[in-house]
């Protein structure tokens, strides 16, 4: 699942660690993914570093509170994974251009060396054409939530697009009950 957005409110950079702000049922939808052994892993692009509007170690410790938050809810997450990197980024070694740069698939890959992943039972939640557009590209099924720029994107962009998403649900918990449904 993609980060902000989808799991915190989006809110541009979170470039302070109080402006990361979990949204509301998200600890319940991870529980249930872990009730149903389902992997709940984090892909997210944090270009933010490259561009230098904050420190790689700025998400680490978001990451952390996020955690921590989701815990509170007897939920865990498996794993994490962000791409610091933005072509034009002006920190090194971050500016530069990667396959990890959603909608690129290379934070599905380091997902798949860490974990033994059934990819045809596996879905790409987020908020994002981005989102939806690398779930087309692993083979997954992308579904779009209408939080973060959801509904803005499924409004004005997914006419646009030749992909559209697999199923589109209200929210991240909204979207793991039809999973489970």
């Amino acid at each position: 699942m993609d980060r902000d957005g989808t799991v915190n409110e989006q809110m541009g950079y979170i470039n302070h660690l109080d402006r990361f702000v979990l949204l509301p049922e998200v600890g319940k939808a991870i529980r249930l993914l872990n009730e149903a052994s389902y992997l709940a892993i984090i892909v997210s692009n944090q270009s933010g570093v490259a561009r230098g509007y904050f420190p790689i170690d700025l998400v680490h410790r978001v990451h952390e509170k996020m955690k921590a938050f989701i815990k509170r809810d007897g939920a865990i997450l498996d794993g994490i994974y962000f791409c610091p990197h933005y072509p034009n980024g002006k920190v090194l070694p971050y500016g530069k251009t990667c396959d990890c740069r959603k909608p690129g698939t290379g934070l599905i890959g380091e997902a798949c060396k860490s974990f033994d992943i059934d990819m045809e039972k596996s879905y790409v939640v987020g908020d994002r054409c981005t989102d939806i557009e690398m779930a087309q590209e692993a083979g997954l099924k992308g579904i779009l939530v209408k939080t973060g720029y959801g509904m803005g994107d499924l409004e004005y962009v997914f006419p646009e697009l030749p992909f559209q998403p697999f199923h589109v649900a209200e929210d991240l918990l909204d979207a793991v009950k039809w999973i489970l449904g």
